[in-house]
């Protein structure tokens, strides 16, 4: 006789969630090494057009000046690049039509109540995770996340990259006029990045909280152990002879 299936299992993320989730992954982490790489031929950050290594800096990171790591690179970042940017475009396409954007993004309404954003924050402070069914949406704080990262850092990431591209700011002399000037685009493109490794160290430690092997086996399979409803303590009634003023 079959056994029966687990209730607490449950089918989670699409195979098209996942497979642009680790995509995205690995492109961002390519992007972040990379990124250093490149940084290190001129680890000084300016504001406006114009900035060498003898001019003043608006920040001086401490990191060594080395120039042979730029060429390699310039070619993984240039191609991890295009591999987000495509990624994240048909992520976003697919959200829309197929509802996952509506559903699973955007903050419920009982999610917009103060008492539940407070409740969420105490949570998060505490470190304490989601239980139940509840653990099967995400929270309003993460959908904030995700949307901030969306619409807001990625595209100031990707446009900013391309500004301090001379071929694309000859087709496009717009780009600066709207970042002030390629330098100060290079100084954006830094501090944005920087926002998303901190979002990516939070989301690892969200992970961590919420149970590593539970999500990930989500992230990778689909299968999702749903955690057990806490438990509901009541207070016993006391007895009526210690309430007694007689007693």
């Amino acid at each position: 006789m079959a056994e029966d299936p687990d209730p607490s299992l449950v089918h989670r993320h699409a195979a098209w969630v996942r497979v642009t989730h680790w995509l995205n992954a690995v492109a961002f982490l390519a992007l972040v090494v990379s990124g250093i790489a490149i940084l290190l031929a001129l680890p000084r950050l300016f504001w406006g057009e114009t900035g060498a290594n003898g001019a003043p800096a608006a920040l001086d990171l401490p990191l060594p000046v080395n120039l042979e790591q730029t060429g390699w690179g310039r070619n993984l970042h240039f191609l991890s690049a295009w591999v987000l940017v495509l990624n994240g475009i048909v992520y976003l396409i697919v959200a829309f039509v197929g509802g996952h954007f509506a559903r699973d993004l955007v903050p419920d309404r009982d999610q917009l109540a103060p008492h539940h954003l407070a409740r969420e924050i105490a949570d998060h402070a505490r470190l304490k995770p989601a239980r139940g069914r509840e653990a099967l949406r995400y929270n309003a704080l993460q959908k904030f996340a995700y949307l901030a990262v969306l619409f807001g850092l990625f595209p100031l990431m990707v446009l900013t990259g391309l500004t301090m591209s001379p071929g694309v700011t000859a087709a496009y002399p717009e780009l600066f006029t709207l970042f002030g000037g390629r330098q100060s685009a290079r100084t954006l493109h830094f501090l944005t990045a920087c926002l998303l490794v901190l979002f990516l160290v939070v989301h690892v430690l969200q992970v961590f909280v919420g149970g590593a092997g539970n999500l990930m086996r989500s992230m990778i399979t689909g299968r999702f152990r749903v955690p057990p409803e806490p438990a509901r303590t009541t207070r016993a009634p006391r007895d009526r002879l210690t309430e007694s003023p007689d007693a």
